[in-house]
């Protein structure tokens, strides 16, 4: 069931008026074609499934090219559908799915990462099952509920994993620090928003 959404934390600036609309407006707007309706969601959800991509990959490069191909199956399918889930969940876990697919067939080692932030070594230094609720609940700041819908958990294994992550991280020091971490810039957003507009409208000729 999809829900409105009021308030996103770490959205990018869209250029144009629908930029504060609710989800559910937007994605009306979407299956209308509009394409400043898909631009702004795009931008909503950019940093959130970088955030993703870059933590599960470790490759920057790799992160932008699996949020690029999971925005465009996204909404390609949204034009025909509407998702099973809320729909910052449903994208969210599309983006699992790009990441899962290209870890299966990547064959060469992904170049080392260059450190933006002084806690992405450590995070990136996790079991992935701790990192990944890491990202989504400490940096992203969704809630439980949300962060076990994401990546098919229950709740209470979610406390339990980001507590351990917390542990890991030298607890309430890591909390406060995390602001900025896999940090989506401006350059590479305009990249993935570009792209998928252009592949959107290639789709639609």
């Amino acid at each position: 069931m999809l829900d409105p959404v009021t308030e996103v934390r770490n959205s990018l600036p869209a250029g144009n008026t629908t930029h504060g609309l609710p989800d559910l407006l937007l994605i009306e707007r979407v299956r209308g074609a509009d394409a400043r309706a898909t631009e702004a969601l795009v931008r909503r959800y950019a940093q959130r499934l970088y955030r993703v991509a870059r933590s599960a990959l470790g490759d920057e490069e790799a992160a932008q090219s699996a949020v690029l191909e999971a925005c465009v199956a996204a909404f390609d399918e949204l034009r025909r559908r509407e998702p099973a889930f809320k729909f910052a969940v449903w994208l969210t876990r599309l983006t699992l799915e790009q990441l899962q697919a290209r870890r299966a067939s990547r064959t060469a080692v992904p170049p080392p990462p260059v450190y933006r932030h002084p806690l992405e070594p450590a995070i990136d230094a996790l079991p992935e099952v701790f990192r990944m609720v890491f990202v989504l609940r400490a940096v992203e700041g969704i809630s439980g509920t949300e962060t076990a819908a994401v990546l098919g958990l229950n709740v209470t294994t979610v406390r339990t994993r980001l507590y351990r992550a917390h542990r890991r991280l030298s607890g309430g020091a890591a909390l406060q620090a995390s602001q900025g971490v896999f940090e989506l810039d401006a350059a590479r957003a305009e990249r993935i928003v570009a792209e998928v507009l252009a592949r959107l409208r290639a789709r639609s000729a």
